[in-house]
């Protein structure tokens, strides 16, 4: 095999190896910061592959932690896995992921997801994945902090990457029957093969890796803010608006529950706790830092300037 064609071939096994560890390593980061330690369950997939779900519920720092691992595979490809590769129906495939969503207790602490994974499908690779923050409350250092971080990953590779990604994930991440964003976003990114394997994995996994310093100082500093009922309240109406978007739009969901993945492990992105209300937002006036976090950060904005 030639260097150009051994740099483009895809090592399964190792980039499935280095999710094991990332989740293991997240997940006891989490560990270090919630008196409730996070419960493991291993499962397996009747069609081929399983996966390790690492969480907590009701715990005092998190609502809900979920730290996913899966590895899965099969004869054919799920309907959502082939929007853009129809070319792929009926071929024998495998896909190794971490997806993560964790639910802080805070009303003041937002909320992330992570999804990693790559796909090999016969001869053919594909990376895909994100990163996006959801606060209930929406502070401009921590929505700085996050997004500088992000754009410092990816500047690495491309400093095309991070103005392609943020708007890919602008975009995907809203509740369109809502008209309005499910968070402050970051970036997304599906089919990505822009790169050889070798480089494309790396960049997944400076992602990965970075993910402790982009998200737990936040965390660090929103989980000791004091707050009250009525705060928890709006979190609840919030959280409805996470679970919204995770049923009608996600992919991710679309793609367990089609591919027959262990349901609950697929369902343990939504919170534990939401409210709907037929006048949800009515009761706050403009000026309230509620009406300010919809109208201000739930928005396309430019987090990396100061």
């Amino acid at each position: 095999m030639s260097p150009e064609l051994a740099n483009n071939a895809p090592d399964f096994a190792s980039f499935a190896a280095y999710l094991r560890g990332l989740q293991a390593g997240i997940a006891a980061q989490l560990n270090l910061r919630s008196h409730t330690a996070m419960s493991v369950d291993e499962w397996t997939r009747p069609e081929g592959g399983g996966g390790r779900a690492m969480m907590i519920e009701d715990g005092d720092v998190f609502e809900r932690a979920a730290v996913n691992f899966s590895h899965v595979m099969g004869k054919h490809l799920p309907p959502s896995a082939l929007v853009n590769r129809p070319e792929l129906t009926d071929k024998p495939w495998q896909a190794a992921g971490i997806s993560l969503v964790l639910h802080p207790v805070n009303p003041h602490a937002p909320t992330i997801h992570m999804n990693l994974r790559l796909f090999v499908a016969q001869n053919v690779w594909w990376f895909g994945g994100g990163i996006d923050l959801t606060p209930v409350y929406g502070y401009e250092d921590d929505a700085r902090h996050f997004h500088q971080g992000l754009k410092r990953v990816l500047d690495g590779f491309d400093a095309a990457l991070y103005p392609e990604m943020k708007a890919l994930c602008d975009q995907y991440f809203t509740i369109k029957h809502r008209k309005e964003m499910r968070g402050i976003g970051g970036i997304f990114f599906d089919d990505f093969t822009r790169f050889a394997y070798a480089r494309s994995a790396q960049m997944l996994r400076a992602i990965g890796d970075a993910f402790c310093g982009l998200y737990l100082p936040i965390l660090d500093r929103r989980c000791r803010t004091p707050y009250t009922p009525a705060q928890v309240h709006w979190q609840s109406l919030r959280r409805a608006r996470y679970i919204e978007f995770n049923l009608v739009y996600d992919r991710g969901t679309h793609f367990g529950l089609q591919s027959n993945g262990h349901i609950n492990a697929i369902l343990l992105s939504l919170p534990l706790k939401a409210t709907w209300r037929y006048r949800d937002a009515l009761d706050y006036p403009p000026e309230s830092h509620e009406m300010r976090t919809v109208h201000e950060f739930l928005q396309a904005r430019d987090w990396t300037r100061e």
